[in-house]
């Protein structure tokens, strides 16, 4: 039988080193609820047509909890935020063509005075709006990406509503 010969259509080089990867960036959020009661409302930001728990980029010089907490106050003003859950959080499947990530705390918020401050780099407030919803409408509310994040949350509330 005749040995079969391979012959290749591209060259290869292999002293070539492959390209690494490009570093993702981290966005750092709170997931914020508010109880009213009888349920945990959630709070979502507007900007342009998606709703998204607030959240922005980690900075060089603090952690991503720092981050999450300054992120909520300069886009809401809510401070005073309580991490009954302690630090657990989820990230996200990288998005916006693999280049982000943003990982998720939760947090319950003792009041639901929200404002929309003005951002000085940008000229106006980084969201258009923002509303305090329950579960239900939340879940209509987000892409699926986010609501990967708010199917997690449920999982740690009902782990610690267990325990009482």
């Amino acid at each position: 039988m005749p040995e079969l010969e391979i012959k290749w259509d591209h060259p290869v080089n292999r002293t070539m080193p492959l390209k690494p990867a490009s570093p993702r960036i981290l966005s750092s959020g709170v997931v914020v609820m508010h109880w009213t009661g009888k349920h945990y409302d959630y709070l979502l930001l507007r900007a342009y047509n998606y709703w998204d728990f607030p959240k922005g980029v980690v900075e060089i010089d603090e952690s991503p909890l720092q981050a999450a907490v300054r992120e909520v106050e300069e886009e809401t003003t809510l401070t005073g935020l309580r991490f009954r859950w302690g630090d657990v959080y989820r990230e996200t499947h990288p998005y916006n063509q693999g280049r982000k990530v943003a990982r998720y705390y939760i947090a319950e918020s003792p009041g639901t005075e929200v404002r929309l401050p003005l951002n000085p780099e940008l000229g106006r407030p980084e969201h258009s709006e923002f509303r305090w919803v329950d579960r239900t409408e939340a879940w209509g509310m987000l892409t699926p990406r986010v609501r990967a994040i708010l199917e997690w949350t449920d999982g740690i509330i009902a782990r610690s509503m267990r325990r009482f």
